[in-house]
């Protein structure tokens, strides 16, 4: 008799009959279990029949995924993948328009299913979809089941989407630039517009020919399709070769794309879905990335017109109009006026940008902020002219290094993160939000240096407090760039100090004996509380977005722990949920016991899958897989650092392992602060009764006071 491991208890069942309760040997053929249910309501000819899961997306059952059946899975006997391909592709075909309505939406569900898509797509059925496409007889909802079934089946990369005919090409551009076209028919034309450009060079070259910019932005005021466009606007920026790219910027600005953006859609009668977030976090780096060219441009000293913006960069702070006479008494003044600029070389400033990052978009910078914020420019250099030398803010060397900074936070010239939704509202609201962004920021530094007292020694000091001002207000998510302005103001030096204590717990407070006595006797009912509460999220559950090939169409998962702590339910679901999914919905689980370990980051399956695939830093350490008995994994992409840390400390409870995420470490001296106060306040009002004087004696080994007041 095989181990318990192999065998699997399931119901079977087939339309119009009991259902069958059996035991699948999980080492036996599946041609043989077939034959035996069949053989149990006496059909014939078992080879014509497979089995399907019952619930979900009703996948067939094969032999390269039999094991993931669970016991108590609920299964369905149905004719097998090449004979329902057979009968819809004749179906699809068939005279009557109902018949073909019907299996054009049995096609559409069925196509998901891989081993059915590849009985399709050998059976030539993808040409059938592609000549009822480019007939142009089909309207309504046969056109949307015809194109959501061609979406589906290419999506699998059973075939080449080189394949496709220029006709094909046309007939799906001309849905997306007709005036008056269904909501359906129009989504899955731009996805499908969206996967041929991202998947071929030549294909990019034919879709950027029959769509426009314009046309595609004019959908952007159709909440249904906002996010398809937005997407083909993405795939088109991404694939548009480097000397075209800026562009391809100008034409999306002289189309006003980033004002419809924000009134359409950020400032929209609804929240940002996690789908939208991701394409502006795309379209925000894709317009980042037009900078790095200029990021990586190194200064040509010998390059006059280059030295030009250097000198008008000295006329405006120090009215250069009337200028000395005679070369040396001129460059005596230059260099003098150069090194109140706050350059590190006056003698030749032009070597300052030689080094990348920020090369000349330092400069860039510099030159914006003295053009368009003149008064605020001619400030900061002369109030830092009439200081001492060592307390001079130096304004050249500030601006380079505040450029190059803001490359590494906004991770300018890197590609997208895929699943990251980190996009800024404020960058869609001013047509210069780089530069302005560096305006607002270099008058921070300023600030902070004389809120510091800095001198040239702490200037990588000040760097820093900068650097933790502008990431902490950037974490704010502020909506505009007067919302980041009053943010940084508010996050003055002292307010940084005071977040770094609280954040913190004090160690020259909190190290006396009778302190760490009692911080030993209270952390660890803080940590079984922190554990509860990890628990207790894993029983709420969470959504998680499914890693695919086609951003455009969201796919979700849901994972959520059973109350008594013992079972993982998990299932897919067609769109983000509002609130708890109920248990019922999940229909797949895995018990806790049979958990075996848990791998992060590149450890996990998923990755080591997508090697090929450019894996990004901030991907790989939101991911996670459980390993369970047999050797499967539940494989994880976390929405964000938070939830991670969540699952991770709520996954380590379960199996009896400490805590150790950095929320973990956050929550706990926070905590152990509050309650530690708690506690020392209410010793600080107990009242002491009046006792006789006490008899001296030697004074105690040590004495402490403490005001908390």
């Amino acid at each position: 008799m095989p181990p318990p491991s192999d065998i699997v208890k399931v119901a079977i069942e087939w339309p119009g009959a009991n259902a069958q309760l059996i035991e699948i040997n999980q080492k036996k053929p599946l041609s043989s279990i077939i034959r035996e249910v069949c053989d149990g309501w006496s059909l014939s000819g078992s080879e014509q029949f497979a089995l399907r899961y019952a619930d979900g997306p009703q996948l067939y059952i094969t032999e390269q995924n039999r094991d993931d059946i669970k016991n108590g899975t609920i299964l369905r006997l149905a004719i097998s993948p090449m004979r329902a391909a057979r009968q819809l592709l004749e179906r699809i075909q068939s005279h009557s328009i109902d018949a073909r309505l019907e299996a054009l939406k049995e096609l559409a569900k069925l196509s998901a299913d891989p081993t059915f898509a590849t009985e399709f797509i050998n059976m030539e059925g993808l040409g059938t979809l592609a000549q009822l496409v480019e007939s142009g007889t089909h309207f309504g909802e046969m056109l949307a089941f015809t194109l959501t079934a061609f979406l589906e089946l290419m999506d699998h990369g059973i075939l080449s989407w080189d394949l496709i005919s220029v006709s094909f090409i046309k007939q799906i551009a001309g849905y997306v630039n007709q005036p008056m076209v269904d909501v359906s028919i129009l989504q899955r034309s731009l996805a499908i517009l969206e996967s041929m450009v991202l998947n071929s060079h030549s294909l990019y070259q034919r879709v950027a020919q029959e769509i426009t910019v314009g046309q595609l932005i004019a959908h952007l005021s159709n909440q249904e399709i906002q996010t398809y466009a937005i997407a083909l606007i993405n795939a088109l920026f991404l694939k548009t070769p480097e000397d075209r790219r800026q562009e391809m910027a100008g034409t999306l600005e002289q189309k006003h794309l980033r004002a419809i953006i924000l009134n359409h859609i950020i400032r929209g009668n609804r929240p940002v879905k996690a789908e939208m977030a991701h394409q502006l976090y795309v379209l925000q780096v894709l317009t980042f990335t037009l900078l790095e060219e200029r990021m990586m441009t190194k200064m040509d000293p010998n390059d006059q017109a280059q030295r030009d913006i250097i000198f008008e960069l000295r006329r405006i702070a120090f009215d250069g109009d009337n200028d000395p006479s005679g070369t040396e008494k001129r460059k005596a003044i230059y260099t003098k006026d150069y090194k109140m600029l706050g350059f590190t070389n006056p003698l030749n400033p032009a070597v300052d940008f030689t080094q990348t990052p920020p090369g000349m978009l330092a400069l860039d910078n510099m030159l914006y902020l003295a053009k368009l914020h003149q008064d605020t420019y001619i400030r900061i250099v002369l109030e830092n002219s009439s200081r001492e030398d060592k307390q001079e803010c130096p304004f050249g060397r500030c601006a380079i290094e505040l450029t190059r900074m803001l490359c590494d936070i906004l991770q300018v010239g890197e590609l997208p993160n895929e699943g990251c939704n980190d996009f800024h509202p404020m960058f869609f609201t001013h047509e210069h939000a780089w530069e302005e962004f560096f305006c607002i920021c270099i008058q921070l530094l300023n600030k902070t240096w004389k809120e510091m007292r800095a001198t040239a020694e702490d200037f990588n000091k000040v760097m820093t407090v900068v650097r933790e001002q502008i990431t902490r207000a950037l974490a704010m998510k502020p909506s505009s760039l007067e919302q980041l302005r009053v943010k940084l103001r508010n996050l003055s030096y002292s307010e940084i100090l005071r977040l770094r204590q609280s954040e913190r717990m004090s160690q020259d407070d909190f190290q006396s004996p009778p302190i760490i006595e009692l911080r030993d006797r209270i952390q660890p009912e803080i940590v079984e509380l922190i554990k509860q509460q990890r628990l207790n999220r894993l029983c709420e559950g969470s959504c998680f977005r499914k890693l695919a090939n086609r951003r455009r169409q969201e796919k979700f998962w849901f994972c959520r722990l059973s109350l008594n702590h013992k079972v993982l339910h998990y299932g897919d679901l067609d769109e983000s949920p509002q609130g708890e999914v109920p248990f019922e919905l999940l229909t797949d689980k895995i018990s806790v016991s049979d958990i075996k370990a848990v791998l992060t980051g590149k450890d996990c399956p998923h990755m080591k899958e997508k090697s090929a695939l450019k894996q990004n830093k901030e991907v790989l350490e939101l991911a996670f897989s459980i390993l369970y008995d047999p050797d499967e994994a539940l494989n994880f992409v976390a929405p964000n650092k938070y939830e991670y840390c969540i699952w991770m400390d709520g996954l380590s409870a379960l199996l009896g392992k400490e805590l150790g995420s950095d929320l973990t470490r956050s929550d706990l001296n926070t905590l152990m602060s509050m309650e530690m106060k708690l506690r020392l306040l209410d010793l600080e009002n107990i009242t002491i009764p009046e006792a006789p004087p006490p008899v001296p004696k030697e004074p105690s080994t040590y004495n402490f006071t403490y005001n908390y007041g």
